[in-house]
Order: structure tokens, then C-alpha cells, then sequence
């Protein structure tokens, strides 16, 4: 991640002062917390507190960038590797988080991925449109700003990878 302060101020204009009339704070536990005020003065949508976990940001960014075509994976090969071991135990369920790592501050997050693509599309057309959806993603659903999302391709997934394992022949008997 680039060494950037993640963490802003609360809005201080007029306008702004009305949409975000509580405070925001990052707690130890790894989410970040939206106070708003107390009493029956206050509108009923700002009473209270949202906490939105460091894992809800990762989930979010998983699922957005697995939805664009020619990402096969995500993950280095020791977590795809031990992925595919999870998915195959009964009642195992796939590790959306895989692959994703963030920083989330009081109102921004930055995020790195690591990809597998599929042999043949464009690399730099599938890292812009993963960047595009989760970026999109985690601003519509969490509304914190997304400053980065950093999109490492680790590997290649070749029309030929899984002919080896899919035959079930062996070079030895």
C-alpha cells in the first residue's frame, strides 16, 4: 500500500456539516465507527452508531472484483493452494476474502488485490474494470472513499491447467 494517511477530518462546511452531523471514529478492533447525536432533537437516521468492520470491506472488494470477466482466482499460490483444499471439504465454504487485503481509516480505505487471469484477455483491461467495480462497490455499500485499489497479477490461468487433473490418469501404476 502506498504510505498515505487514510484518516481524514470530519466535513467542516455548512453543507456538509447537515449530511454529517455525528462523528466518526476508527476503533482498535479493526472498524470504523459513524457516531451521530443523542436525543429526540436529532433526525432518527443519525441517533446511534454504524460500525463497519475491516472484513466487510474485504468481502465487498472480493466479491466486485470476482465479478468481472477474466479473473480466474485470487490470491498468491499458498492461499489458492489451501483454498482449494477448503472448498473441497464438505461444508467447507469458499474464502471470498481471499486475495484482499485493506486498510480502512475514518473515511477512507485503500485496497490491494491479488489476481489470477485468464490466459488471452487484455491484463491491463481486467485490472481497470476490477479497479472500476470494486471501487464502485465499496463506496455504494460502505460509503467510505476508496483513495487506491492496487491490482497485483500473480498468474496466468492456461487453457491446458486443469487438463491434467480433470483426466484422471496417472503416469504410474
Amino acid at each position: 500500500m502506498a504510505t498515505q494517511d487514510l484518516t481524514t477530518k470530519a466535513a467542516t462546511s455548512a453543507g456538509d456539516a447537515k449530511s454529517l452531523s455525528g462523528t466518526v471514529q476508527k476503533s482498535v478492533t479493526g472498524s470504523t465507527t459513524v457516531t451521530g447525536g443523542t436525543g429526540v432533537d436529532e433526525p432518527a437516521a443519525t441517533r446511534g452508531k454504524t460500525s463497519i468492520a475491516d472484513v466487510v470491506v474485504v468481502k465487498i472488494a472480493g466479491m466486485a472484483a470476482r465479478e468481472i470477466p477474466g479473473v480466474y482466482d485470487m490470491g498468491g499460490g499458498l492461499s489458492r493452494t489451501l483454498g482449494a483444499v477448503r472448498d473441497r471439504v464438505p461444508g467447507g465454504r469458499p474464502n471470498v476474502g481471499r486475495g484482499v487485503k485493506v486498510e480502512v481509516g475514518e473515511r477512507q480505505t485503500a485496497i490491494d488485490l491479488d489476481i489470477v487471469v485468464e490466459y488471452g484477455v487484455p491484463i491491463t483491461d481486467v485490472a481497470h474494470d476490477v479497479r472500476e467495480n470494486v471501487i464502485a462497490a465499496v463506496e455504494r455499500i460502505t460509503g467510505l472513499e476508496v483513495v487506491e485499489v492496487n491490482v497485483a497479477i500473480n498468474d496466468v490461468r492456461l487453457p491446458d491447467d486443469d487438463e491434467g487433473d480433470s483426466s484422471g490418469e496417472t503416469r504410474v501404476e
